[in-house]
């Protein structure tokens, strides 16, 4: 099964970076009992919605790695969304860097690929970035 591991390099913490929007999450994984923590809070104080949660923790269900990883991260900028997805991101890039077997099923799964989206900035001459004033011939 792809959760069944039995390496060295998961004795120790593996490091990686994930983004999203203006998000940065630095996210450290380690073997251990499940235990998320976002900037030194609890993942559940700091994400209030489920489905932020849901999104952080779908690398591990996906390879059947539940409760196997504690994981710590700092994460900057952009607002929760982002936040969620930069730390999706880091702990899918960590679980590769950890097992290599894993990267074809996060791989399938669209978990490797950074989400290059951004807010468009506003235009000169436009009230927003698409949005223009009314037009009036007189």
């Amino acid at each position: 099964m792809v959760g069944e591991v039995s390496s060295s390099k998961l004795d120790s913490r593996v490091y990686a970076t994930g983004r999203r929007k203006e998000a940065v999450a630095r996210v450290w994984i380690s073997r251990g009992t499940g235990k998320i923590t976002v900037n030194g809070v609890d993942v559940v104080r700091y994400f209030a919605r489920a489905a932020l949660r849901m999104a952080i923790s779908q690398p591990f269900v996906i390879t059947d790695t539940v409760s196997q990883y504690d994981v710590s991260c700092t994460v900057r900028g952009s607002g929760l969304s982002g936040q969620a997805g930069a730390i999706r991101l880091g702990i899918s890039k960590a679980l590769n860097l950890s097992v290599p077997e894993m990267h074809q099923v996060l791989k399938h799964h669209k978990l490797l690929t950074r989400d290059m989206r951004k807010v468009e900035r506003k235009i000169y001459g436009h009230k927003k970035s698409r949005k223009s004033f009314q037009f009036s011939k007189r």
